[in-house]
């Protein structure tokens, strides 16, 4: 066979293969999560009332399947964020995440084009998995599932691809599998590598969490609780 032909041969046999691979990756995360696509958000504030206080920093991390069927962190989202008009900024949250929003190094961006970008990022991930809704993971989940929707009604988003009130919470989880509900310890019981120094950095946060959520998952199939056996 001349060299052409047996090069072109390897070249659509390496794309069949990833192809196939990416179809069995898709149809493993429609069925994991029930059509939910699992997408990991960390929010640090200027206070604890998400209708009135300050959104500061967010950042997401997408999850996928790899060929062993392994559930790992694929894409990350990270973006400062402006205080919109009107903003409530509690000093006793500047003081705990020590993030200064008159900085002009944090380089932040308004919180529309914040929360547009990031939901641009999560619908595409969305669609490539071929899911129908993407469902929200934090660490006590409640809390950044409720800026995040505050965000999105402010600014009148219409396509926001979160569940309106589904959230899988880390924090539930790890007291099911770990006996911890705090990030940190959490993750040390894990042997999840844990900077104290680095936390309540939305970023690092949330690579932590997705890392935490990913062991739990996989940690679950490795013991055989999925696929669930019936009879």
């Amino acid at each position: 066979m001349p060299e052409s032909s047996s090069s072109s041969l390897q070249s659509d046999t390496s794309q069949t293969d990833t192809q196939s691979t990416e179809l069995a990756q898709n149809e493993l995360m429609k069925e994991r999560f029930r059509g939910y696509l699992p997408v990991v958000i960390d929010v640090e504030t200027a206070g604890f009332n998400a209708k009135t206080d300050a959104l500061l920093e967010i950042a997401a991390v997408m999850l996928d399947f790899n060929q062993a069927g392994e559930l790992h962190p694929v894409e990350t989202f990270h973006a400062h964020v402006e205080p919109f008009e009107g903003a409530n900024i509690e000093q006793s949250a500047i003081e705990f995440h020590g993030i200064d929003p008159d900085n002009p190094l944090r380089g932040a961006i308004a919180e529309q084009d914040a929360i547009k970008q990031m939901f641009k990022i999560i619908r595409k991930a969305q669609k490539a998995a071929g899911c129908q809704r993407c469902v929200l993971v934090g660490h006590n989940a409640t809390f950044d599932h409720g800026f995040v929707m505050a965000a999105a009604e402010r600014h009148a988003l219409k396509r926001n691809p979160f569940h309106p009130f589904v959230t899988f919470d880390t924090a539930a989880l790890a007291a099911l599998t770990l006996g911890q509900t705090v990030l940190a310890k959490a993750c040390k019981a894990a042997q999840i590598e844990f900077d104290g120094h680095q936390a309540h950095s939305a970023l690092y946060d949330t690579e932590r969490t997705a890392e935490l959520f990913c062991w739990m998952v996989n940690r679950w199939r490795a013991l055989g609780g999925w696929p669930p056996k019936h009879g």
